[in-house]
Parts: structure tokens; sequence; C-alpha cells
């Protein structure tokens, strides 16, 4: 009988069932449980493990950096008006179901990039498919479609993400093939996708990514259309923890 039900959870594809069903039925067993218990009990189990399969998959997708999330994010650094934005993304996730936007500003080593992550690891854990990128490594795989006559396609092909991240927009050459490609990939993104960005440069000098004003208008205006803007302030926290050793 144990092989039967074996197969058949292998052909309803219920692993955590086939699993399980068996140190469930001993408790159900010892505790007096009902079939409906019983049964309920293994329903959750198999939704747990899917959920853990899902989150662990999407992550390893994602590519995000290692060790970067709201645990391990020393928030007391941050203005209180800082914690309160970050505070209302973990919370409220429908911008990333709306093509809302996240734009982080500061100097560079006071976070950007941590809280990017933090806010795109919550986003797996509620669901949301997210993808990481430097900036560089997005234009760069970008030019490669371009010169393939296979931009659309490699645009297109991202829009499974529903949030992609790119960091460091301010590290890209001021060229006329990388700014193309990238604004062409801000337009395409304009309302079907939501982009988290960190920029070490505030707006008013987002003229040295782009070749000329007209491009530069139109780039911010579509990306903060729909959009958080965080503004962070401070001093580097690599600065400040190499001046306490």
């Amino acid at each position: 009988m144990p092989e039967t039900i074996d197969l058949l959870l292998k052909e309803l594809k219920l692993p955590a069932f086939s699993r399980h069903y068996q140190s469930h039925q001993e408790e159900a067993l010892a505790k007096g449980y009902g079939h409906v218990r019983y049964l309920s009990g293994l329903c959750e189990q198999e939704v747990a493990d899917r959920y853990q399969k899902r989150v662990q998959k999407w992550t390893r997708e994602a590519g995000l950096p290692a060790g970067k999330s709201f645990a391990n994010l020393n928030q007391a650094e941050l203005s209180t008006a800082v914690q309160q934005q970050i505070a209302a993304l973990k919370e409220h996730t429908d911008w990333a179901h709306r093509a809302g936007n996240v734009l982080l500003i500061g100097p560079s080593g006071v976070g950007k990039s941590h809280i990017a992550a933090a806010i795109a690891s919550q986003l797996i854990e509620q669901n949301v498919r997210v993808k990481w990128f430097s900036a560089v490594t997005l234009v760069q795989s970008l030019q490669q479609a371009k010169r393939d006559l296979d931009l659309m396609t490699a645009m297109t092909r991202l829009d499974k993400y529903q949030v992609l991240i790119v960091d460091d927009i301010g590290y890209v050459k001021k060229t006329d093939a990388e700014t193309q490609v990238l604004f062409e990939f801000i337009a395409h993104r304009y309302e079907s996708g939501s982009l988290i960005i960190t920029s070490n440069q505030p707006f008013s000098q987002w003229d040295h990514i782009f070749p000329d004003t007209m491009m530069t208008v139109a780039a911010i205006d579509r990306i903060i259309h729909h959009a958080t803007i965080i503004e962070i302030e401070g001093e580097s926290y690599r600065k400040k923890q190499s001046l306490k050793k």
C-alpha cells in the first residue's frame, strides 16, 4: 500500500505529501486527530515546502549580493525620513505590481546597494520575481544584443522579472552607444515593469550619463513618474569603519 500511495503522490506532483504522510499519520493517531486535520497538516506542509523551494530558486536566479538583508542593515545610521520610506516599501509591495520605481540616491558607501538588495530579497519572499544587475553589466549586455540586432528580444526577455535592480547607474560611460541602449531600456520598462536604481549622483548631474539634455530629461521623467525617491546623506560606512580601526 505505501508503494502505491508513493506512486500516486508522485503522479500528482505532491512530494511533501510523499515525504511526510507517514509521520503525520503517526502524529494523528497518537493525538487523535481526525481525517480533516490530518489532511490539513499535509497540505500546510506541501505549501510550506513549495514556498521555500520557490524562494530559494528565485533568490539564486536574482543574483543578489550576498549578506545584504534588512536583518543586518544598520538603520540607526539613516535619517528618520529614510527609515519611514524603507518601512513603507517593506510593508506594501503594491508598487512592484503597478510598475512603480524606487530610486536610491546618495554618496558612495551610505548603504544604497544594501537597501536595494534587502528590498529585493523581501520582494522575493512576497512572490515578486527580481533580477540584479550592475548598470555597467546591464548596458554591456544590451549593447551586445543591439550589435546582434536582438535588442528588443533581450529587453523583452527581462520582462519576466517584475523588478529589475540597476546598481550604480552613474558608472555608465557617457558614450552614444552605451547611453542609447540605456535610454531604450528605461523607455521599454516605463509603466510595464519596476526598476530599483541606485546612483551616487543627484539628478542635476545625470547629464554626465546621457549625451544631451533632452535625453537626460526624458530618462528622468520616465523613471520618477511613478517612483519613491530615497535620498541618503552622510559619510561612507566603509570610511567610518576604517577610521574606527
